[in-house]
């Protein structure tokens, strides 16, 4: 239990870092180690699969096409617009709304008795596995094969000349 509130605690802190750095290729480094301890917790609740996806596609995929679109576009304070005023104080209206939101969403929320799962296994890759290939086969295939087309078409319309196919 130690470990959830630690690792509980670098997720607010490397979220906080996210919002509140001036940087924005820090900004975006900040949300990769903040998607990591995203994946710590997904591993302590016993779904490992959604931490191998959150680590592949968010961390892997994701992010670092942000840092290189950031790194690529060279913000700096030259070339950013001055923000008005009335934005700033809107950007202000808006955080506070989803705070009271927030506020009020936690103040409902009954937390008497712990959650039980009735299936303690239900997020390992293991059970994944056997539920995709037995129940769902026939949707898990006809959506490769789309994803395949959809790869076929792409690199068609990529090509230069259509003549030469």
């Amino acid at each position: 239990m130690n470990l959830f509130y630690f690792v509980a605690f670098l997720s607010i802190f490397f979220s906080l870092l996210v919002i509140f750095s001036k940087n924005p290729v820090y900004s975006v480094l900040f949300l990769i180690v903040t998607f990591f301890t995203f994946s710590v917790h997904y591993i302590l609740l016993n779904a490992q699969f959604l931490a191998i996806v959150n680590f592949i596609v968010y961390m892997g995929a994701i992010m670092v096409l942000f840092l290189f679109v950031l790194m690529l576009l060279n913000l700096n304070k030259d070339t950013e617009p001055m923000k008005s005023s009335l934005l700033k104080i809107a950007g202000v209206v808006s955080g506070l709304c989803l705070l009271l939101t927030l506020v009020g969403a936690v103040k409902s929320l009954n937390v008497s008795e712990p959650l039980i799962l009735k299936d303690p296994g239900i997020g390992l890759v293991k059970n994944l596995g056997k539920v995709l290939f037995n129940e769902f086969l026939l949707p898990f295939e006809v959506s490769s094969i789309l994803l395949f087309s959809a790869m076929v078409g792409s690199v068609l319309l990529a090509k230069k000349d259509p003549k030469k196919i």
